[in-house]
């Protein structure tokens, strides 16, 4: 009868430690992050942060993997609310909610400063598989290797762009997101031009 009242306690006590993560890392940069300033910020003592997190590294570590999680939730969550018309609505909708995220999604740069999660299957990044299997499922293009490897290299292209318009601009500057989007479509165009041939948008 205990358990689930002192796992929802142990859980926001989590959430609250790498909120608190989150909001230094925007201040301060990933680099300057320590247990100890997570620890004042969140009101807690530094034996609480020690029970969760070893030290910094495993900070950061959480935090990505929260935003990591946040971001497929919201981009599983724009896809089922949107009408996909074409291929590239779900590229455009990926680089959307990505810049979605650094706006309202404290911390959230901290996914560009660390290594992408790849897949066990080929290493391509886990969000390429994510996108070739929605691309496959909604529109017919075959989910393979080329695919996946044009995928990812794409979506990296797009991520750094968005992440230099955040660096450029708090609110995000117009002009690196615009090339995101540009840059990408281009790129797939150019390499996926007979897997995209019978696509609405090719």
């Amino acid at each position: 009868m205990r358990t689930e009242p002192t796992q929802r306690r142990s859980s926001q006590r989590l959430d609250a430690l790498l909120d608190a993560a989150a909001e230094i890392v925007d201040e301060l940069g990933f680099e300057r992050l320590t247990t100890q300033m997570v620890a004042e910020r969140a009101g807690a003592s530094i034996g609480t942060v020690y029970r969760y997190f070893p030290d910094r590294v495993a900070v950061l570590h959480a935090l990505r993997e929260r935003s990591v999680r946040r971001f497929r939730e919201r981009l599983a969550e724009a896809v089922d609310g949107a009408e996909l018309a074409a291929w590239w609505d779900v590229i455009d909708l990926a680089l959307d909610v990505c810049a979605d995220l650094y706006r309202d999604e404290p911390g959230f740069a901290v996914v560009y400063a660390a290594p992408r999660e790849a897949s066990e299957l080929d290493g391509e990044p886990e969000i390429a598989h994510r996108v070739a299997r929605l691309l496959e499922h909604d529109f017919g293009v075959i989910d393979d290797a080329e695919v996946r490897l044009r995928l990812g290299i794409a979506l990296e292209i797009g991520a750094t762009l968005i992440h230099r318009a955040f660096v450029r601009d708090a609110a995000g500057d117009a002009r690196y997101l615009d090339e995101a989007h540009r840059v990408v479509r281009d790129y797939l165009g150019r390499h996926l031009a007979d897997q995209l041939a019978a696509a609405p948008a090719a």
